[in-house]
Order: C-alpha cells, then sequence, then structure tokens
C-alpha cells in the first residue's frame, strides 16, 4: 500500500472517529428536503458554501420530538456538529492527498503518521470552532433542526498560529486552502 492511499485510510479513520464521537446516531440530510416553511438552511442541508459571508462549513442536525426540549436541542445541535466534522474531513482529507501528490513530486515529504498526527491536530483545533447559528421547529412534526457553521477564516487563523505543524504542510494550506474549498464546493 502506498504512502498516499495509508494517509487516506488514515483520515478516513479520523472522520469516522470524530462523527462518533460528537453523535451516536448518524443524521442523513437530504440536499432539498422541501419542507414548506422552514428556512433554505433547513432545505438545502450539510454543505460548503461559499457566498457573501464567506467560505464557510455548514451543517445541519434534526433531532424528533423527545419529550425534554433541552435534550431534543443538544441532539439537534450535536447531529449539526457531526456534519460539520464530516465535510471538514472531507476538505482535510482533499487538503492532504494534493499536498502528497506535490510533496512526493518534489522533495521531501511527511511522514504518514506525521502528516495523521498534524491533520488531527489542525481537524480537533477547529472543530471546536464549530458554533450553533440557527434553530427551527417544524411546527407540523415538532422535529427540530440546528445549523452549525465553521468559517474558512477560522480555519485559516489556527493554521498561522499553529507552532508544531510541518512548515511545508502549513505554506501548502496557507496557499491552497481556498482554491481547495471552492473546488468542493463546485463538486457540491
Amino acid at each position: 500500500m502506498n504512502t498516499h492511499t495509508r494517509i487516506t485510510h488514515l483520515l478516513a479513520i479520523i472522520g469516522i472517529t470524530l462523527m462518533l464521537g460528537a453523535c451516536a446516531g448518524k443524521t442523513m440530510v437530504e440536499s432539498d428536503l422541501g419542507i414548506k416553511g422552514a428556512p433554505e438552511w433547513v432545505n438545502k442541508g450539510t454543505q460548503f458554501l461559499n457566498d457573501k459571508g464567506g467560505r464557510l462549513f455548514h451543517g445541519v442536525g434534526e433531532a424528533p420530538a423527545m419529550g425534554v426540549v433541552s435534550l431534543q436541542k443538544s441532539t439537534a445541535d450535536n447531529r449539526a456538529r457531526t456534519e460539520v466534522a464530516r465535510i471538514f474531513s472531507s476538505y482535510m482529507e482533499a487538503i492532504s492527498s494534493d499536498f502528497t501528490a506535490a510533496s512526493a513530486s518534489g522533495g521531501e515529504g511527511l511522514s504518514e503518521q506525521a502528516m495523521s498526527q498534524q491533520i488531527k491536530n489542525v481537524t480537533k483545533v477547529n472543530l471546536s470552532g464549530v458554533k450553533i447559528i440557527a434553530h427551527w421547529k417544524d411546527k407540523k412534526t415538532n422535529i427540530i433542526y440546528s445549523l452549525a457553521e465553521l468559517d474558512h477564516k477560522n480555519v485559516e487563523k489556527i493554521i498561522k498560529t499553529t507552532r508544531d505543524m510541518n512548515s511545508d504542510l502549513k505554506r501548502y494550506m496557507e496557499k491552497h486552502g481556498k482554491n481547495i474549498f471552492d473546488k468542493l464546493d463546485e463538486e457540491n
């Protein structure tokens, strides 16, 4: 198995671990739910969003009526954070893949273990910056929806201030991070 394949597998494991750690259940959000009267973010679901508000990772989670509203809201919030973790993991996997390809063709790269640890650290710090920015309750079904957001500017700030990151990876992320985000946004 080559280094690229091993790194991809490690990133997949990290992403799965993040999702399992954030929430025991998996939220399936379709891209167009078509719920009448719902805010646009509910109907669009989890996505990369590049608009006048910036480059944003949006995660939408939901929870059915549970009898205790605070528990229902907390469950929806956690599921929304899990969705952000899922798409942020895709973003980090794309960066890792591109960086590995670039470094393989022009010099020294990072060991698989070092790359995995650095990406894990960046992911952990950035996901702590995820904010719940909206809630909506469907009056017909009593389902509560939560919208979690991670701003790419926060990701850039974390990368700039990280001291123990490989300097080549750091420069690569600073230089190509926005382009990779835009590419993923277009694909979705």
